[in-house]
C-alpha cells in the first residue's frame, strides 16, 4: 500500500514555518475506539460531563479541547468493554465510519488474547486478527484518504488473575502486538508503544501501581498513556507540540 505523508496534505497544513505558533487548519474529528481500556466507563448519553469516560481518551480530549477551543474539534469515545476485533467489525460502520473521523485512535487485542485462553470457540488466530484489523483500516482509508491512524499496542503483565497462565497471555499478546506494528507500517500510522511506556514506568513503581490487574491501567497509567499519545501524535499534528 502506498504510504502517505499527511503533513504534506492540505488537510494537515499548518501556518508557515516562520510562525512561532502553528495552528490546526481545520476542525478535526477525533474518534477513540477499542475495549474497556478506552471505554473508561463512558456515558451512553450526550451528557458532556461523562461522555469521554475516565481514561486516557478523556485526558487526551480534555487537553486538546482546552488548548484549542476556537477550532471546533469534535471528540468521540466509542470504546466498549469486552470488545474483541470481531465485535469492532460488527459495529464499525455505525460507531466509526459514520462519525467520519479525521484522526482514528484504536487500541484492541487484549480481549482477543483472553478469548484464546478462556473461550477458544470465540477466539481469532493472529492471522484472522490481522485480516479483520486490516479490513477495518482499509474501510476507513477508503472513506477518508487523508485519515490519520493512531494504533496502540496492547499489553499484559503478570498481576492478579493474569499470573495464572501468564506465559500464554504473554505469548499470544506478543503475536497481537506484532500485527499492530505491521499494520502501523502498512497504513503510515502513528504507533503508540504502551508496553514500552509501562516497562519504563516500573523502574519507579511496581507494575501493580500502573496496571492493577495485569490488563487495566490505574489512573496514573492512563495519565502516562495520554502523555505518550499526545507526544507521538504531535509528531504528525505539529500544533500539539
Amino acid at each position: 500500500m502506498q504510504r502517505r505523508t499527511f503533513l504534506q496534505s492540505a488537510a494537515w497544513a499548518t501556518l508557515p514555518v516562520a510562525s512561532l505558533s502553528p495552528k490546526p487548519a481545520k476542525a478535526l474529528t477525533f474518534v477513540f475506539q477499542g475495549d474497556s481500556i478506552t471505554d473508561g466507563n463512558r456515558g451512553r448519553t450526550l451528557d458532556p460531563n461523562h461522555i469521554m469516560g475516565h481514561g486516557y481518551a478523556y485526558s487526551v480530549a480534555s487537553r486538546i479541547g482546552a488548548d484549542f477551543p476556537e477550532t471546533g474539534f469534535t471528540f468521540y469515545n466509542r470504546g466498549i468493554s469486552g470488545n474483541k476485533i470481531t465485535d469492532l467489525q460488527k459495529r464499525w460502520e455505525t460507531d466509526t465510519l459514520n462519525l467520519k473521523p479525521d484522526v482514528l485512535s484504536l487500541l484492541i487485542g487484549i480481549n482477543d488474547t483472553g478469548a484464546t485462553i478462556n473461550k477458544p470457540a470465540e477466539a481469532t488466530t493472529a492471522e484472522e486478527f490481522e485480516n479483520i484489523y486490516r479490513s477495518l483500516l482499509t474501510d476507513c482509508r477508503a472513506a477518508n484518504p487523508d485519515i490519520l491512524f493512531v494504533l496502540g499496542i496492547p499489553f499484559v503483565y503478570p498481576v492478579g488473575k493474569r499470573i495464572e497462565n501468564f506465559e500464554k497471555w504473554r505469548d499470544d499478546t506478543n503475536n497481537r502486538q506484532a500485527v499492530v506494528r505491521k499494520l502501523a507500517g502498512e497504513f503510515d500510522a502513528v504507533l503508540i508503544d504502551y508496553p514500552a511506556v509501562f516497562d519504563k514506568a516500573i523502574q519507579k513503581a511496581p507494575i501493580d501501581y500502573w496496571i492493577w490487574d495485569g490488563v487495566h491501567p490505574t489512573v496514573f497509567a492512563h495519565e502516562l498513556m495520554a502523555r505518550e499519545w499526545i507526544k507521538q501524535v504531535g509528531k504528525r499534528l505539529r500544533f500539539l507540540r
